[in-house]
């Protein structure tokens, strides 16, 4: 099936075709079954992480000195696993403040490193796009209907501690299905790593980078760039990472 090009017909500046294509193929690709979800599950998961930011019990937290002193439930969009919904809406909310202490909380409500790196993903590479048309004044785009099919199950062999709450595929330990994986450049952003657990969320953000900010083989070059240079790149970068408390 081909994926259905965004409409950006009340923008109010022109939209470069290669970033409607590429968010169309990441919409069809949050759609398709996945490693450990299938269609509707992801897509479930998809209208929670836009349901999350108005959450009352997820509004109270951000507003507190810590998340640890506000109780409460979510309010849900889906029918999900309380653990589930929860990684949802604290990492489209509140991320800058989750702990090593809450992700070992959640693999004991039995989501495992697989699966939440799938459910991370989906609500991180939809939220890209999201802020996207929030900052045009436009409507997020509608998520595509489900898809048939069953979750892989695929076990990615080579991941190893690397320093991070979950293993991780190392650039050097990428090979056969994976050898393609993070590209010819030696250097691999951190954030590729932490979703290499599920292959294609990788794959995914590679192709949103090369569209919405540099290829990963660009990031250690100082000279890249498009309409803007490096410089001008990096100081828009930081001011919204600043904005979004980003761990970096």
């Amino acid at each position: 099936m081909a994926a259905a090009i965004p409409d950006y017909s009340h923008a109010p500046v022109p939209i470069r075709d290669d970033l409607k294509k590429t968010q169309a193929a990441l919409l069809e690709y949050l759609a398709a079954p996945g490693s450990w979800f299938d269609s509707a599950e992801r897509l479930a998961m998809a209208a929670e992480s836009r349901q999350a930011p108005h959450c009352s019990l997820c509004q109270e937290r951000k507003a507190a000195l810590s998340p640890l002193a506000v109780h409460g439930e979510h309010d849900r969009a889906r029918d999900l696993p309380d653990a589930l919904v929860d990684v949802i809406h604290r990492v489209r909310t509140d991320p800058g403040r989750l702990s090593k202490a809450w992700f070992e909380g959640v693999k004991r409500q039995g989501l495992d490193d697989g699966p939440y790196v799938e459910a991370v993903g989906v609500v991180t590479l939809l939220a890209g796009i999201d802020f996207f048309c929030l900052a045009l004044g436009i409507p997020p785009h509608p998520l595509p209907g489900p898809r048939t099919g069953e979750p892989s199950r695929y076990r990615l062999e080579g991941l190893s501690d690397g320093g991070a709450w979950l293993p991780m595929l190392a650039p050097e330990d990428a090979r056969g299905p994976e050898a393609d994986l993070y590209g010819s450049d030696p250097f691999v952003p951190n954030i590729a790593r932490a979703l290499s657990s599920v292959p294609g969320h990788v794959r995914a953000l590679r192709e949103l980078s090369n569209a919405h900010y540099l290829p990963f083989a660009g990031l250690t070059d100082p000279g890249a760039r498009r309409n803007l240079d490096r410089l001008q790149i990096e100081l828009v970068a930081a001011r919204v990472s600043a904005l979004n408390e980003c761990f970096y």
